[in-house]
């Protein structure tokens, strides 16, 4: 059986000149699992790699476990598949913008929420942005950046379901170099 590609998105990492994890040991500390064809992109903590075995599940509680052995703090860890990430572009809502992802978001959750918890979301939701959830996707169309969103920035805690944002950018280019490892 050939080793399946997954995605790990790092949240609370090299924000701030806080928590720093340089990306070459992030790198190495994913080959000393035994995980191959690693690859990080950006500072922010998203790591491509291929594991022989595990599902997103079990890869999330043993890179969550490592990591905090080896660094001292918590970094919320969520792994997902490639074909999650083909999904989540083919599934974007919002195509008018994908072409500027300063615009563009898409938070990967740990659950799905809940429809009270997405009402109560939508209630909030009274500038320029729009968001559509899909499954554990939340998608944030933020008109004028996500720097100057109101929204954006009480979303976490109105949501209450713990995730991640990426930009449109970060996103694409993660679902290519997953789909170059995948077609190793």
């Amino acid at each position: 059986m050939s080793a399946a590609v997954f995605v790990a998105l790092f949240s609370g990492i090299n924000v701030g000149g806080n928590r720093i994890v340089k990306m070459a040991e992030l790198r190495a500390f994913f080959e000393e699992l035994g995980f191959t064809d690693v690859a990080s992109y950006v500072q922010s903590g998203n790591v491509v790699f291929r594991a022989k075995k595990g599902d997103a599940v079990t890869l999330t509680k043993q890179l969550d476990a490592a990591f905090e052995k080896k660094w001292g703090f918590h970094s919320r860890i969520m792994v997902r598949d490639l074909g999650w990430f083909e999904r989540l572009v083919s599934e974007n809502p919002y195509p008018e913008v994908a072409g500027d992802p300063t615009k563009l978001h898409a938070y990967t959750l740990e659950r799905q929420p809940t429809g009270d918890e997405i009402a109560r979301l939508a209630e909030k939701c009274t500038g320029p942005e729009s968001f559509e959830v899909k499954g554990d996707v939340l998608y944030l169309k933020a008109p004028d950046g996500l720097g100057k969103s109101a929204f954006a920035n009480i979303l976490p805690r109105v949501l209450k379901v713990p995730g991640t944002a990426r930009n449109w950018r970060s996103v694409l280019a993660l679902l290519e170099m997953a789909g170059q490892a995948g077609a190793k």
